[in-house]
């Protein structure tokens, strides 16, 4: 697997590069901040000044963006790829928000947090099992994660796509079903699960998910709409 992620990761840096090379950066960041806002609503958040939030797998235009009246930690294994070879991003933009350059794996949280996103990431880690591990850990009870993951729709390309890279960019091949229980297994409540995109091969999802030893207040909602 870390071969695999190894590879991903070697991928991802050029796939930005090439995503970006036409893109006026002013119009792509108010696009990615407007964007931010909708995923906002969507998980039916309000956020407070003091609320400790971590951006996991932030990327060069994370949610970090729209938080900046928070106490906001990004973290992300290829910061000073995305620094040193994409004009889109510069730390010194976000003043308030500290910056690591870290997988999820090896990053080491001083304090617990209150909400972490972790927004189309949980599929590119090395190790799936220990970076779930992870968020559970540095929730404080009743804590808020926020996943957005791509989620396979049809078994048989799940499994063929766990044997070949077909997928180069995910080392970690799942569905719904698989992400939903990985989540209970650490005695997670989920909130919600709602799609946000239809695809072919992969729809994408966020999943709304309290975190150990908390109190649910209401029923789990599931919704299909695309928004």
């Amino acid at each position: 697997m870390n071969n695999r992620w190894k590879l991903a990761q070697f991928w991802e840096i050029r796939w930005w590069q090439w995503y970006l090379q036409k893109k006026d950066k002013a119009t792509y960041l108010e696009q990615k901040a407007q964007y931010w806002k909708r995923i906002l609503d969507q998980c039916e958040l309000s956020p407070r000044h003091d609320m400790r939030v971590l951006d996991a797998g932030c990327g060069p235009a994370g949610i970090f963006m729209v938080l900046q009246n928070l106490q906001v930690t990004a973290i992300d294994p290829l910061l000073e790829a995305y620094e040193q070879q994409l004009v889109h991003f510069q730390r010194a933009a976000y003043p308030a928000t500290q910056f690591y350059t870290s997988t999820l794996e090896a990053f080491q949280a001083d304090k617990a947090f209150d909400v972490i996103f972790c927004c189309n990431v949980i599929n590119h880690v090395a190790n799936l099992s220990l970076s779930l591990d992870r968020l559970s850990h540095w929730l404080k009870p009743g804590g808020t994660l926020i996943l957005t993951v791509d989620v396979h729709n049809f078994q048989a390309l799940k499994f063929l796509f766990r044997k070949i890279p077909g997928d180069i960019l995910h080392p970690h091949q799942h569905d719904l079903a698989d992400y939903t229980q990985m989540l209970v297994e650490r005695k997670f409540e989920l909130e919600k699960v709602a799609q946000l995109k239809t695809g072919l091969i992969f729809d994408y999802y966020l999943i709304k998910a309290t975190s150990p030893f908390s109190v649910r207040t209401s029923p789990v909602t599931i919704s299909t709409s695309n928004q």
